[in-house]
């Protein structure tokens, strides 16, 4: 992995961007020889991250999608809930 010093990162940022899109892998920004950073491009984000968040909202839903439909069965007939809806229920 690249290190580069944070001094050149505010002072020469889009070199710094062409080394990331050129090299293909994550630059380690460093401070006082200490790294501090990491900058990684928006493709290697997308797939660490982005991919994987949608992914566990996906599985949040239908989870909550199934929570619901388990509980919202009834072991009344829909003509005794027609009922007790209309206030017939005995």
């Amino acid at each position: 992995m690249t290190r580069v010093n944070a001094l050149k990162v505010r002072n020469q940022f889009g070199e710094v961007l062409h080394l990331l899109e050129s090299g293909k892998e994550p630059i380690l920004i460093e401070k006082r020889k200490k790294v501090r950073a990491v900058l990684i491009s928006y493709e290697d984000f997308q797939n660490r991250f982005i991919d994987k968040l949608a992914e566990e909202e996906k599985r949040r839903f239908l989870d909550d999608l199934r929570s619901r439909r388990e509980s919202s069965l009834s072991p009344r007939s829909p003509l005794d809930t027609l009922r007790r809806l209309r206030g017939y229920d005995d």
